[in-house]
């Protein structure tokens, strides 16, 4: 589900005037799908949870005899429950999905939805699936780091962060992220850490904390290690 970004979002009365187009359009031509999710992902930009909810289970009934019509209202109805974080009723419609292209995207927003329940194990099947079908795209490379970092399989997240930056050489958060697994596993990671700052300050200020708390961690290791036993 593609946004805006933060400091481009519409104001309330874009958004109105965007939500009213829609709606007329949908008056119509109530036979175009497109114009269904469309509003649906408006709403839920807004935060409208219940009025997307509701609009997408209308026309999911509405064009049950289309396929691709089901799988784009499934996928949107899924990001709803996504948005809202329940992820547990956001799962089976990513599941139902069968158009080759958009189920990738639902691979990855089964990977991510699991990710938030905390369900590590299973959110990396997901995300090497989605990997897999387009290994040379960042974000599922990055998706793939992030949940192998949450694993503690740091040398395997490390490589594939790297994937993520050969594939977008931009990327402030995997370099951060590159550079967090290259400090526990010994690896050079100063340049990492000002490709991190350089691409994406805002990211890097974020988690600087976590940054210092590895560093604090190692250092004890470090400690202990020199310690006489």
């Amino acid at each position: 589900m593609t946004e805006k970004a933060t400091n481009q979002r519409p104001t309330k009365a874009e958004q109105q005037a965007l939500v009213h187009q829609l709606v007329t359009k949908i008056d119509q031509q109530p036979t175009n799908y497109h114009a269904y999710y469309d509003l649906a992902v408006l709403l839920t930009a807004g935060q409208d949870f219940e009025q997307a909810e509701e609009l997408l289970m209308k026309a999911l009934g509405q064009f049950e005899a289309n396929p691709a019509a089901k799988d784009l209202l499934a996928y949107g109805l899924g990001n709803v429950y996504y948005q809202a974080e329940a992820y547990d009723k956001a799962l089976p419609y990513y599941q139902q999905i069968t158009d080759a292209k958009l189920q990738t995207d639902a691979y990855l927003m089964i990977a991510q939805a699991l990710m938030a329940k905390k369900d590590y194990q299973h959110a990396l099947v997901w995300a090497i699936t989605a990997q897999e079908k387009r290994p040379q795209t960042a974000d599922t490379n990055l998706l793939v780091a992030d949940i192998l970092l949450a694993l503690g399989n740091n040398q395997q997240a490390y490589d594939f962060y790297q994937k993520a930056i050969q594939i977008d050489p931009t990327l402030g958060k995997a370099y951060f992220n590159a550079g967090l697994t290259a400090m526990v596993l010994g690896k050079p990671y100063a340049d990492l850490f000002a490709q991190a700052q350089k691409f994406d300050a805002a990211y890097f200020k974020t988690h600087q904390q976590q940054l210092s708390d590895i560093e604090k961690m190692l250092a004890a290791q470090t400690d202990d290690q020199s310690s006489p036993s």
